[in-house]
């Protein structure tokens, strides 16, 4: 996304407070950290774009526009496969090495259309690998309504039908999902939200988060990530992990 959100994710990583990160390989700085994201010891996963536009060729529709053609089966199949197929073998060149897992940006892959090109795009589950984002099984204690509503609605957006297409083809999914929320309200909100959610996580589950380190003028969302950056790198953040006896680890 931009250099900032880079080194938010490889200082997480150094202090033990990740286990994955998903890469946005059209993303302007999707290149410039690769040595030292290869070294993290993070999982890497492709982060499927079909929202951003950053003048990469092939289909790419604001998310709601997106989301009304997926849904009403419209999407050209053959554009949808071959974006699919660009942004795996971009990964690759990258990385060098296969996706261990991949998620979509915005949600994007469990949409009607997306998810059935992706997985057909991928290779043979091996030993775990590829695992798929799953976003349909949110864990909401604690939230209000309107975090709850917002988890319903992007569960809605088509996890049940992916969680049953990859499951059929032997790729593990997480059983749940933690990290919704509204983007706003700085570290106090952000506190907050996050006793919440690791007072409900359970084994395996994903916890989305949103870090940078540093400010990017072209990022409406900077302010918050640099928030979510400072609670995640934070005491409190160590001292829950310790009170709700969880350990960060790879899937």
């Amino acid at each position: 996304m931009n250099p900032a959100v880079n080194a938010g994710i490889l200082s997480l990583a150094a202090r033990g407070r990740l286990s994955a990160t998903s890469l946005l390989v059209d993303g302007p700085a999707a290149r410039q950290d690769t040595p030292a994201l290869l070294a993290s010891g993070l999982q890497v996963g492709l982060h499927l774009n079909f929202t951003e536009s950053f003048g990469q060729p092939g289909l790419c529709l604001p998310l709601g526009r997106l989301i009304r053609t997926a849904w009403l089966g419209r999407l050209p199949a053959g554009a949808v496969r071959d974006a699919v197929r660009r942004q795996l073998a971009l990964f690759q060149d990258i990385t060098g090495r296969e996706p261990d897992y991949v998620d979509g940006h915005q949600h994007v892959h469990q949409l009607p259309g997306i998810r059935d090109a992706l997985l057909e795009s991928l290779p043979e589950p091996c030993a775990g690998r590829p695992w798929i984002r799953d976003v349909g099984r949110p864990r909401m204690a604690g939230l209000p309504p309107r975090l709850r509503f917002k988890a319903a609605v992007i569960a809605g957006l088509g996890a049940a039908g992916l969680r049953r297409r990859a499951a059929a083809r032997g790729h593990a999914l997480n059983p749940g999902f933690l990290g919704v929320y509204d983007f706003k309200g700085g570290v106090p909100a952000y506190e907050g939200w996050m006793r919440r959610w690791l007072a409900s996580c359970r084994d395996g589950d994903v916890l989305m988060c949103h870090p940078a380190l540093g400010a990017d003028a072209t990022d409406t969302l900077s302010a918050q990530r640099q928030a979510e950056y400072e609670v995640l790198a934070g005491p409190l953040m160590g001292r829950l992990l310790v009170e709700h006896h969880l350990r960060i680890e790879t899937i």
